[in-house]
């Protein structure tokens, strides 16, 4: 892929998750529009075994269908970001992702519990799984 093309994905692929991470923190929603564009970006550079990466959605979907807690715009999200990652980094995606937020709630509620005050219940998942994506997108 020449450089120019690198370029114009990752510039794209950071502004469509900058902008579905403050619409999830805002409005607590991932608009259908930049999961489209991020796998439309996934075009450039595009290879077949990069389809693969598409399944990185699957264990969100069983989890929300089993469990719920989760919205389909994040599961929408990890397909779109797996057709540009592929399966390698989709999974170091998903992986950093949820221990980002895992570590985010930890720390949340021991200052709710210290400050005796009721701790949310519910997170937004895209701002934790967009700096999983921009990590596996730059590291590997």
């Amino acid at each position: 892929m020449p450089d120019k093309l690198a370029v114009f994905q990752a510039v794209f692929f950071i502004a469509l998750l900058c902008a579905a991470s403050v619409t999830d923190l805002t409005k607590r929603i991932i608009p259908n529009w930049l999961c489209l564009g991020i796998a439309g970006v996934s075009i450039i550079g595009f290879t077949p075994v990069k389809l693969l990466g598409i399944l990185i959605a699957l264990p969100f979907l069983l989890a929300a269908v089993f469990f719920g807690g989760m919205g389909g715009g994040d599961i929408k999200l990890m397909a779109a970001c797996g057709l540009v990652l592929g399966l390698p980094k989709g999974l170091l995606t998903a992986m950093t992702g949820l221990s980002l937020l895992l570590i985010y709630v930890g720390i949340y509620r021991i200052v709710c519990r210290v400050q005796r005050r009721e701790a949310k219940k519910a997170f937004p998942l895209a701002p934790f799984l967009s700096t999983g994506c921009l990590l596996a997108y730059f590291i590997l």
